[in-house]
């Protein structure tokens, strides 16, 4: 009976693992949202189905950490490798995962939105994370791609490193024109 327990065990580990890799396979179908704005209000994704999309998925202790893909946001906006008439950039904000008051957290991006007219929305209830199986988005500035006809295409997890960013120029490319 012990061994039946162990291999249930076992299977039931691998079972889940082999979930998790499958939810990670690209590109993958992925639906719109609903979530909110930095005010509260209901919005959905911005240019879903219009434009392809790239999406700054971001803890704000990662922000504030100034890691490397904070970094390599800040070039894209002054580089415009990533700007094209067909591809749309946005942040949205895991508000969840940070012990920062939130209030003052809206406050700083409704500034920036002001400052340079970016789109920043709010994942305040984890409802884009989950419905999208992100996994654990702890303390992470993530970047992601996602075509026209709503397939995610990119997704960046982890600090970029240099092979990073020339995969992410090459995979971007495709979808700015």
């Amino acid at each position: 009976m012990r061994a039946k327990s162990i291999i249930l065990v076992a299977f039931a580990l691998l079972l889940g693992n082999t979930v998790k890799a499958e939810e990670l396979e690209l590109p993958r179908k992925v639906e719109n949202v609903t979530i909110k704005d930095l005010y509260g209000e209901d919005v959905n994704l911005p240019h879903w189905g219009e434009k392809n999309l790239l999406i700054f998925y971001v803890d704000p202790d990662a922000y504030l950490a100034a890691n490397k893909n904070n970094r390599f946001a800040e070039e894209l906006e002054d580089n415009g490798r990533a700007a094209g008439p067909e591809i749309y950039g946005f942040g949205i904000m895991n508000f969840p995962n940070t012990w920062l008051p939130k209030k003052l957290l809206r406050k700083i991006c409704r500034k920036r939105v002001e400052k340079n007219g970016a789109t920043i929305i709010d994942d305040s209830e984890h409802i884009f994370k989950n419905q999208w199986n992100l996994g654990d988005c702890d303390n992470k500035f993530m970047l992601m791609i996602v075509s026209k006809e709503g397939e995610l295409v990119y997704i960046l997890r982890d600090e970029i490193t240099k092979e990073g960013k020339e995969e992410f120029y090459r995979i971007v490319d495709k979808y700015r024109f």
